[in-house]
């Protein structure tokens, strides 16, 4: 049995989308699932209570001080912009954190996730990359892994998820 420890300093949140890592950032903020319930007495019992669980809610994601080299969250904002917008345009978006070995620490998978605010930094003559200040992702669903990736897409309403 090995008690090695997978540090993992200066962090950096990789982003997969579509099978491939289209950016990095900085820090990601909101993975927050909340739980409504109801609690209930039953029988008038006054030293005991039955926890009801109700709907599900997911807080939005935000996703700050991105680098990338690809125009991809650009486009699937500009294409989600477009009137009636369909689920189809709805993307599983892999959140990862890897150790310095290069391994996967942590993956979210942010079911069925649609852009619904991007913020763009100051624009800078010397830089040749392309910097996303903030993304900000609504989605409806959320898997938490130990290892994962692979690019899992949003597929259709009657079959909402891919494998990832």
């Amino acid at each position: 049995m090995s008690n090695e420890l997978n540090y993992v300093t200066g962090n950096q949140f990789y982003i997969e989308m579509e099978s491939s890592i289209r950016a990095s950032f900085s820090e990601c903020a909101g993975l927050e699932v909340k739980i409504k319930n109801k609690k209930i007495h039953p029988g008038g019992a006054i030293n005991q209570q039955v926890v009801l669980i109700e709907e599900t809610e997911y807080t939005d994601v935000i996703l700050k001080r991105g680098l990338t080299d690809d125009l991809a969250f650009w486009d699937w904002v500009t294409t989600v912009w477009q009137p009636g917008s369909q689920p189809s345009k709805r993307r599983n978006i892999n959140i990862l954190l890897f150790n310095q070995a290069g391994e996967t620490m942590q993956c979210w998978t942010l079911q069925a996730a649609i852009p619904i605010g991007w913020k763009s930094p100051p624009l800078k003559a010397d830089s040749n990359t392309l910097a996303i200040e903030e993304l900000t992702l609504a989605y409806e669903g959320l898997k938490v892994a130990k290892s994962g990736g692979g690019g899992a897409t949003y597929l259709s309403p009657g079959r909402p998820f891919a494998a990832s």
